[in-house]
């Protein structure tokens, strides 16, 4: 094979030797990008009708989004773009009413058993004749009730360390 003619040779296939090389999965290297809330469906079971804004923010985390116009609504927002690949965006708003947990929408089914409100503690219905009354009604109504809101229970505590 004469020498010009294997430089024709090389001068056409170096082409598709470079094109093929420029295919190669992880080049160039590019960072999966992660934004926002993870939210998983065990997260969102845990959610109940009924539940307090500081109930809510335990079991979600803070919201991505709070609008100032609308201050019973709380968006939640993940955002995930693998490397090469679909970016993947999930979406959870939930609702509030009387500062109470009311409805949940967005990309996530809503459990069966959201819409079942946990035991809801009345307030004492007996009237107040004094402050230390009312102090030792609510300290009762505390130490009956184990589940009370973990910041109430600390609240006490957290202020006398900034006195």
């Amino acid at each position: 094979m004469p020498l010009s003619s294997l430089r024709l040779l090389l001068l056409l296939l170096s082409p598709a030797i470079l094109t093929g090389c420029s295919n190669l999965p992880g080049f160039p290297y590019r960072i999966d990008i992660q934004q926002g809330n993870v939210v998983t469906e065990e997260m969102i079971a845990k959610l109940k009708t009924g539940m307090t804004h500081s109930q809510v923010r335990f079991v979600l985390g803070s919201p991505l989004i709070t609008d100032a116009f609308h201050h019973n609504r709380w968006d939640y927002i993940y955002y995930f773009a693998p490397s090469g690949r679909v970016a993947e965006e999930k979406k959870l708003t939930v609702f509030f009413e009387n500062d109470r947990l009311m409805k949940i929408s967005g990309d996530f089914p809503v459990p069966s058993t959201f819409s079942e409100p946990d035991e809801i503690i009345p307030a004492s219905d007996q009237p107040f004749d004094s402050i230390e009354n009312r102090d030792n009604l609510l300290q009762k109504e505390i130490n009956d009730n184990p589940e009370i809101d973990f910041l109430k229970q600390n609240q006490d505590d957290f202020y006398k360390g900034r006195e």
